[in-house]
């Protein structure tokens, strides 16, 4: 996995590309394969100015398409159709794939100029947390009092506080002269000791326009002048309405002059400004209305085509060009290398760059967002398909679910049905699952296999062979029975049939692993910084205090099969010794009876939710402990508890909850609410492979 740092202006006008450039140079020295990527662009076809500028600069070899998550539009579109989740998903996917390819990445956040505005900063922030990237947030000190920026600051801090963004520093920019030192203060003050902070002075012409920008962004005709005179600055621009003699009177060097086509004496005067000594230099022309110059004076400027100056036409007349010239903002061009250098000694000059790369390369999020769980799942299932059926082919959502996994290359699937029907109705939602398998529980080659098994494992039980061939036409029964027999690698269903016609068949034939006493389910919850496991939320009513240790152990094997480190709380109302009463005791000895069996696991017991959880509880009520205030295992006395908590935190802290994950059976099964929406069934079927990848 590469290293990576996200950079995100807090407000607009910041200097944020100079902040990039500076990190991309320093990185280029130091990393072999770097990477850059921008979550949001303003357009898939006009390639983004800085994508443009680091891929040319620093010889990037991905294509343009490869180094931006989607466009401003279709954010856009997808977070006013209440589609938030596929914003950070498909920028997520997108990143993935480069992220391959790189040892570290650098991401630069989105701009304050397109549609995503009023959403700006909160959405890089969240955009950081499901990248996995710690953030360098870049605050605007121009023409802003100490106080304001102080005030500033400690907004922002506040913002990525309350988002758990792994923060490595701050950067104030285009701070005022006098200001800097006080500043730097100030950032001393608010800061944390492992954070860095730099302060960069006001740089002027970084914020100037060249005449090649005008000129592209006005898709403006050449008229007059070479190559290099594109990369002069403008310093400001002037609307030659007046005569030639107040114009001279006004003008100043670096000016861009707008004037009509047809104003031959405006054209020659300032090209003579250019000859004589005594009279500021201007930097270009733009010749407004589609108006050419007149022949003769196309003539003269062709005899002189030295003079350091760009000409170019356009089809706007003079006040709507204008117009459009004051509303472009100054960009990094990989053709200009003065102004390159100008930038890359400023932010030299006031960052030490050292220390910055030694932070770059020891820097790691700790975050887990949702997103970046559920595409690290996505990936692992990915990796090593399996087949999963679904035997309620007549609900609409797990037909909707399955275009998606399909669409995702994910898994196999089997559907249970009739073909011609689910492929009527999948037609009928607009739905392309092609390469999907369909059985007809009423014409396949598996009903008398599957009936004669299931009459061996259960005559004892006295089951007949008549009630044998009947239950395999059960959609539970006979899915259940694919995966026993190894035709499917798991199961998921629940979302039109309760809890117990899911799973009894599992209990009847599938039956528990080795070692194991019950079955029991757990739930990842998908908190905004880190998922954590919780069990048992959906099966067991009122278990014992071996079914409870049973319980710890299986969930604790969840969480390590998902890339959890399972630091185990047993949960009472009582914390260590103090409480007395059969339930705590029974946590109590449940805790005692997991430790003699798993004893290289970390487990707690009897443990109160708040001390398992929050570090300053737990440094009162059990200081000594390695789970408490740190516990990712949460184990529910019963069902009652388990089930009501998880429901209230899910809703409380906006958590996402996968699961019920069912453990303990020798192959995945799994239970779906009948609430259930699209996204549910998907993250089961996924949670669902990677249980059979396991076993």
């Amino acid at each position: 996995m590469a290293n990576n740092l996200y950079i995100a202006a807090a407000e607009a006008e910041s200097g944020k590309s100079l902040v990039v450039l500076g990190l991309m140079e320093l990185l280029a020295r130091h990393v072999q394969r770097i990477g850059f990527f921008r979550p949001v662009v303003a357009s898939d076809i006009n390639m983004d100015h800085h994508i443009r500028l680091f891929s040319e600069r620093y010889k990037l070899s991905f294509s343009y398409e490869a180094m931006y998550g989607m466009t401003g539009r279709r954010a856009v579109d997808l977070m006013q159709a209440g589609d938030n989740d596929s914003v950070f998903t498909e920028i997520l996917d997108k990143y993935k794939k480069l992220e391959k390819e790189c040892d570290f990445i650098l991401i630069e956040g989105t701009d304050f100029r397109g549609s995503l505005t009023q959403f700006e900063f909160d959405f890089n922030v969240r955009f950081a947390n499901n990248l996995g990237a710690p953030m360098l947030a870049v605050i605007n000190g121009k023409g802003k009092s100490v106080s304001l920026i102080t005030d500033n600051l400690k907004i922002v801090k506040g913002i990525l506080a309350q988002e758990k963004c792994s923060q490595i520093g701050t950067v104030i920019n285009r701070v005022c002269i006098k200001d800097v030192e006080v500043i730097r203060k100030v950032l001393e003050e608010n800061g944390k000791p492992d954070e860095i902070n730099f302060v960069l002075p006001e740089k002027e012409i970084l914020q100037k326009l060249t005449m090649r920008q005008i000129s592209k962004a006005l898709d403006a005709r050449y008229i007059y002048g070479k190559d290099e005179n594109l990369n002069l600055d403008v310093m400001d621009f002037r609307v030659a309405a007046m005569s030639l003699e107040n114009i001279l009177e006004n003008v100043t060097g670096g000016s861009l002059i707008i004037t009509p086509g047809d104003r031959s004496e405006v054209i020659i005067g300032l090209m003579m400004t250019l000859l004589a000594d005594g009279f500021p230099k201007i930097s270009g022309m733009l010749l407004t209305g589609g108006i050419k110059p007149d022949q003769q004076v196309t003539r003269l400027m062709d005899g002189i085509s030295h003079l350091p100056v760009s000409i170019f036409g356009v089809d706007s007349d003079t006040y709507e060009t204008a117009m459009r010239v004051s509303k472009l903002h100054a960009v990094l061009t990989p053709e200009n290398e003065r102004r390159l250098a100008i930038a890359l000694g400023h932010f030299e000059a006031n960052v030490d760059v050292d220390v910055l790369g030694k932070i770059l390369r020891i820097t790691r999020s700790k975050v887990v967002t949702p997103v970046m769980f559920e595409y690290e799942l996505f990936e692992r299932a990915r990796a090593n398909r399996k087949h999963i059926v679904l035997p309620e082919s007549d609900d609409e959502r797990i037909l909707r679910a399955t275009e998606i996994l399909l669409r995702r290359n994910v898994v196999d699937i089997t559907l249970l049905g009739n073909e011609e029907e689910i492929f009527k109705r999948a037609a009928a939602l607009q739905l392309h699952i092609d390469g999907v398998n369909i059985i007809d529980l009423y014409d396949n080659d598996l009903v008398q296999e599957y009936t004669a098994e299931y009459y061996k494992l259960r005559k004892h039980k006295g089951i007949t062979k008549e009630q044998a061939f009947e239950l395999m036409h059960d959609v539970s029964y006979f899915g259940t029975m694919m995966v026993y027999k190894g035709h499917a690698d798991g199961m998921v269903s629940g979302a039109a049939h309760t809890t117990q016609h899911t799973i009894r068949p599992a209990f009847e034939f599938i039956k528990t692993k080795p070692g194991v006493s019950i079955v029991s389910s757990s739930f990842l919850m998908c908190f905004a910084d880190r998922v954590l496991v919780y069990g048992d939320c959906a099966i067991n009513p009122n278990p014992n205090a071996e079914q409870l240790a049973d319980i710890a152990i299986s969930s604790a094997e969840t969480a390590m099969n998902f890339g959890i480190e399972p630091r185990v709380a047993m949960l009472s109302y009582s914390t260590g010794e103090s409480g007395k009463g059969a339930d705590v005791d029974k946590v109590r000895e449940a805790t005692k009876i997991a430790k003699q069996r798993r004893p290289d696991l970390k487990i707690e017991g009897p443990i109160q939710y708040d001390a398992a959880i929050e570090p300053s509880v737990a440094k009162k009520k059990m200081p000594q402990s390695e789970v408490a205030g740190r516990a990712t295992v949460f184990i529910f006395p019963d069902l009652n508890t388990g089930n009501n908590t998880y429901k209230a935190v899910q809703r409380a802290a906006n958590a996402i909850a996968i699961g019920p994950i069912l453990q303990g059976l020798n192959k995945p099964v799994n239970d779906l609410s009948r609430g259930c929406l699209v996204k549910d069934i998907v993250n089961t079927v996924v949670i669902t492979a990677i249980q059979a990848q396991e076993e």
